[in-house]
């Protein structure tokens, strides 16, 4: 005997729902980045997070945990951006052993350059689709699930 709790009607239309959603926006917003700046979806999100950070840096390991990937990921993300003149790594003054990966001015103009087709594709498909009150709750509901994969 298995104790398996097996989704229900509901629940499996709110998990397909979720998964053909988030998968289909993130081609969505892949496509709109690369046409436009050549980036992927992990660089863009390293870059804004780099933009709003104190001083537009921030610990390697500090950003790999914001944008959920591993340290290796992110330094073969940080190495692309690097390449590109959009980053820059730096050793942290108040930890050798520490590296900063550090948002460039040419970075910052890839930003503004590339932030409002971003917004256009986020807003078309996913903000201005919901009713505010949606929002919330979507919001109140993957905090939940975060908090919960975060532990």
């Amino acid at each position: 005997m298995t104790n398996t709790r097996w989704l229900d009607e509901t629940e499996m239309a709110a998990w397909r729902a979720f998964l053909s959603t988030s998968h289909l926006l993130e081609r969505r917003i892949e496509e709109q980045l690369k046409a436009t700046a050549g980036l992927t979806h992990p660089q863009y999100e390293i870059l804004v997070r780099l933009a709003d950070a104190p001083g537009r840096q921030m610990r390697m390991t500090e950003l790999a945990r914001g944008v959920v990937v591993s340290k290796s990921a992110l330094t073969y993300q940080i190495g692309q951006l690097e390449r590109a003149g959009l980053v820059e790594r730096t050793t942290c003054p108040s930890d050798e052993r520490g590296v900063l990966a550090v948002l460039t001015e040419a970075g910052v103009s890839c930003l503004e350059r590339v932030a409002p087709g971003h917004l256009e594709v986020v807003r078309a498909y996913l903000i201005d689709r919901l009713t505010r009150g949606e929002l919330e709750t979507m919001t109140a509901a993957m905090c939940k699930t975060e908090q919960a994969l975060r532990q």
